[in-house]
């Protein structure tokens, strides 16, 4: 079954750092654009860093100078390296992979399940 896993989230404080993982299963990631998303309880889901096919790369303006998307061909990993975390940045973080390039909208046909970032005060 073709999917998408995510892990690394956890609690953090401010000014702290994460990174995030997304491992597809069965589903090779060379081949596809992908984009990290995250939704905050109420709000919509949303797009904070896309990676295409062939590695470039953007950024929602909220987290440019702080989120790094890179990719690791021979993990079949994408990693979105988050520092100086704000509270604002806590929500379930979302990876997703398209062979078409959706950019930094929620069109992605392929979808992890989430992982968790929780700010402290």
């Amino acid at each position: 079954q073709l999917r998408l896993v995510e892990s690394g989230g956890g609690l953090v404080q401010p000014g702290g750092s994460l990174r995030l993982s997304c491992v597809g299963e069965v589903l090779i990631l060379d081949d596809y654009n992908i984009g990290w998303f995250r939704q905050a309880p109420g709000e919509e889901r949303e797009g904070v860093a896309f990676i295409s096919s062939d590695d470039s790369e953007s950024y929602a303006d909220s987290v440019k100078g702080r989120f790094t998307i890179s990719r690791d061909r021979d993990k079949n990993t994408v990693y979105l390296q988050m520092n100086s975390l704000q509270p604002e940045d806590a929500g379930v973080y979302y990876c997703a992979a398209d062979m078409l390039d959706c950019g930094l909208e929620a069109a992605y046909g392929y979808w992890g399940q989430g992982t968790q970032v929780t700010g402290s005060s």
